[in-house]
């Protein structure tokens, strides 16, 4: 016989506090079934690039099987230095680079680094679900601004105004954003900085999805403003098709690297040297795979909105950026969450509710066309259907 044991009751108050991940709640109910189609997760079906694959076999050879320093092999950072000058038009020395366990770790170390218990860090709602998580292990405050229809699906700098207090500490920008697509063009960018300049707000910006735009208008937080208060992640996971490798990294103001590194020692220490160097390969190597996929993930953009307008059913808005359809559904649902799980036990769809990325997500989806192609278009008129109450 196995004993089982539900130690949920010894757990800390703290560890239970913690939100739960609604991305993941559907993902792991769609992997106990069989014949799923994806749609609501952030990853994209291409492979990693070969060259970067051959680089990560050649470091396992080399003996790239130590420590590296906790904020990252010198050659990586030396090259990421001239990437984000190259892609985001951000001057950086190597010393202001430090390579972090995916751009999630890099944020939460961003949100310990400034932040004291209490604090209030402004989160855009519906925002990326790990916001929430980050502020309550930060023990901060999150305090949402709206991205809705009315705003642009942009930050609205009269709300933020509102919203900002003695105890706001950090402001977060997502661009372009997860879960809408939308973008920060640089005229709104500049207010937003010169907003938190005013009031003494460190922006810590969000642009993992920097290289997966597809039309101008992207620009970088820390491109735009010499002030010593602008923090930007960044990460290999979308743009080389590298989630699982865990590689991020944060561009940091001159001074603050060794602080955050300090703090990252007894996190992880070090992120994966073979990893490092498999992401030395991609931003040093040919970048046609971030081109061809670009231009992959565009397409299907397409695919998808021309499917769910021809299926009675348009998305919010056309995204300029990222992998993501948000879909406004407020007509035909009252509960995002319960549809989602409708539509995954009677049609092996598998989208994510609104509400997992905030209370003003509700009525709506969040569909990824950043998957299989083949079961796109299929998996796109069953949602339609059963949002419609179509027989299909």
């Amino acid at each position: 016989m196995v004993l089982t044991v539900d130690h949920s009751s010894s757990a800390s108050a703290f560890a239970l506090g913690a939100p739960k991940n609604g991305i993941r709640e559907i993902l792991e109910l769609g992997r106990t079934m069989g014949d799923v189609i994806q749609l609501s997760l952030g990853e994209p079906s291409f492979p990693t690039p070969p060259h970067v694959i051959e680089a990560a076999e050649r470091a396992l050879e080399d003996g790239w099987t130590k420590y590296a320093s906790s904020a990252g092999v010198p050659a990586l950072r030396e090259a990421l230095a001239q990437k984000v000058h190259r892609v985001n038009g951000i001057t950086a020395d190597p010393d202001q680079i430090m390579v972090t366990a995916g751009a999630v770790e890099g944020l939460l170390l961003t949100l310990f680094t400034l932040c004291e218990q209490g604090d209030e860090v402004l989160l855009p709602n519906p925002g990326w679900s790990n916001y929430l998580g980050m502020a309550h292990l930060a023990r901060v405050k999150p305090v949402g601004y709206s991205l809705n229809a009315q705003t642009g699906y942009v930050p609205n700098l009269a709300q933020l105004e509102e919203l900002v207090t003695p105890r706001t500490r950090v402001l977060v920008l997502n661009s372009p954003s997860n879960p809408i697509g939308s973008l920060i063009r640089e005229p709104l960018m500049r207010e937003l900085l010169d907003f938190a300049d005013r009031r003494g707000i460190w922006v810590v910006a969000d642009e993992c999805y920097d290289e997966l735009t597809y039309e101008e208008g992207f620009v970088s937080a820390a491109a735009l403003s010499d002030s010593p208060r602008i923090v930007t992640a960044h990460s290999f996971s979308k743009t080389y098709a590298m989630t699982g490798w865990r590689v991020g990294y944060l561009t940091l103001p001159k001074g603050l690297t060794q602080v955050v590194t300090r703090i990252n020692e007894p996190v992880v220490s070090c992120v994966s040297t073979v990893g490092q160097a498999a992401a030395l390969a991609a931003v040093s190597g040919p970048q046609d795979c971030v081109r061809e996929m670009r231009s992959g993930y565009k397409s299907r953009r397409d695919l998808a909105v021309a499917t769910l307008i021809a299926s009675g059913v348009s998305p919010a808005l056309v995204p300029p950026g990222a992998f993501y359809l948000w879909v406004d559904a407020r007509e035909h649902v009252t509960s995002s969450h319960e549809f989602a799980l409708q539509l995954l036990r009677e049609r092996r769809v598998a989208v994510t509710p609104g509400t997992a990325f905030g209370d003003e997500g509700e009525g709506y989806f969040r569909i990824s066309y950043g998957g299989d192609i083949a079961e796109l278009e299929t998996g796109l008129r069953s949602f339609s259907a059963q949002l419609t109450g179509i027989t299909a």
